[in-house]
């Protein structure tokens, strides 16, 4: 068997090399690529211009917050206009910075602070300073440089969650500190709710101006779509078909059009693996699979600990009983899967807040049912197969020897009973 590896793929790469070429430039169909022109947002384009143009005479543009569903194009226009911005500030000799930072990839607060002195070319080691220090540097490089800067924080909520709106909090209030230079924030949500939990100072300060992005409809999501693929795929290739049902499958999904552009990118490899000359609705019905399957292991995988502790409760519950389970249940196994572990669990009320939060990433279904006179209940069940669980889970070195563990609390809990 040790030979015929290296002979299974040459003939995989050589089939692909022979084989009709489908793409011109599949990169076109990415989310990070930035088009030339963004059809159906030329009135947020317009609007975000409108605030930010101040800059260009020397004056600090309000804040603004930017919210919407994923794939609605915030993140597309902000660094669009950001770009424009930039030529015409070299143009007319102003001094403005742009910094871009996704809150999510960044993950803390100190890399979020450090990504800030970077871009104003001030160096901070990886670690070893507290927060404060760091934050103390980035202030005063920024004052010694005579600028406008314009911070872009995109998935902001990221922050908020994380128990990090601190650094949200100081920003805000950065000009209270700065004299020679000032400090503009973008700050980019996808959730609706955020301003709930954001502390009402920070959301006076951030929410100066505001931006609400609705999703794209069918029609849009076509268009956007047949604009991408005569720069990504060859003449003739592809179908009109799959192109509608791209359309039709994301708009029905809250007008993504992130989901668009993966669906006929995913179609695309589909029909290049089985050789074909056209994409074809059923290649779109296939990548509707693979995209699904791909997206829920993805989300599962970059949980944080404790709420893949609770979905792996969930999982034995389920497993043990077939039905739908409750938060003192859900909250037994998971303690005794933290005392396996040796960590300390978090309080109920929290586990509650977690599986509200899972709930709305579609993971679990959590539905609050009536007891009659004895009050209401939420009850709780898996939305996603175990088999993806076991597939998300068993590669993590922590979590890969729980999947078949057997919850001792459920004899006990038998036992009681008995």
């Amino acid at each position: 068997m040790e030979g015929a590896e290296p002979g299974i793929l040459d003939e995989v790469f050589d089939n692909f090399f022979n084989s009709v070429t489908i793409f011109k430039d599949r990169e076109v169909l990415r989310h990070d690529y930035l088009p030339e022109r963004l059809p159906h947002r030329e009135e947020q384009i317009k609007k975000l211009g409108m605030i930010l143009a101040p800059v260009l005479k020397g004056a600090r543009p309000s804040n603004v917050f930017i919210y919407g569903k994923t794939g609605t194009g915030k993140t597309a226009v902000t660094k669009y206009v950001l770009n424009r911005l930039k030529i015409k500030a070299l143009e007319f000799n102003a001094p403005v910075d742009v910094c871009y930072i996704n809150c999510r990839l960044a993950g803390t607060e100190y890399r979020i602070i450090t990504s800030l002195c970077r871009e104003i070319s001030i160096s901070v080691p990886f670690t070893g300073l507290s927060v404060g220090e760091v934050f103390d540097r980035f202030k005063t490089g920024l004052d010694k440089r005579k600028t406008i800067m314009i911070i872009t924080l995109d998935e902001v909520d990221a922050l908020v969650k994380n128990r990090s709106d601190m650094l949200l909090y100081e920003l805000t209030r950065i000009n209270e500190f700065l004299t020679r230079s000032k400090v503009s924030l973008i700050g980019i949500s996808n959730d609706l709710r955020l301003k709930e939990f954001l502390d009402p100072r920070v959301l006076s300060s951030l929410s100066e101006e505001e931006l609400v992005f609705r999703p794209y409809d069918a029609t849009e999501l076509r268009n956007i779509l047949t604009e991408r693929a005569k720069i990504a795929f060859h003449e003739g290739v592809l179908s009109e078909g799959a192109i509608s049902l791209c359309a039709a499958l994301a708009a029905a999904e809250h007008g993504d059009a992130r989901r668009a552009l993966d669906l006929l990118r995913v179609a695309g490899e589909v029909a290049e693996r089985k050789r074909a000359k056209v994409i074809t609705e059923d290649h779109v019905r296939e990548a509707e699979k693979l995209i699904e399957h791909n997206r829920v292991v993805e989300a599962l995988s970059n949980l944080t600990l404790h709420s893949k502790l609770v979905v792996l409760s969930i999982f034995h519950i389920m497993r043990k009983n077939g039905c739908r389970t409750v938060t003192g249940e859900i909250y037994d196994v998971y303690t005794e899967l933290c005392g396996e572990l040796g960590i300390t669990p978090l309080t109920q009320r929290r586990v509650s807040t977690l599986i509200n939060e899972l709930d709305a990433m579609g993971l679990l279904n959590a539905q609050v049912v009536s007891m009659g006179r004895y009050g209401r209940t939420k009850k709780i069940r898996l939305e996603v197969p175990r088999t993806i669980i076991k597939e998300a889970f068993s590669g993590d070195s922590r979590l890969g020897s729980l999947i078949d563990y057997e919850p001792k609390c459920f004899t006990k809990n038998t036992s009681n009973r008995d």
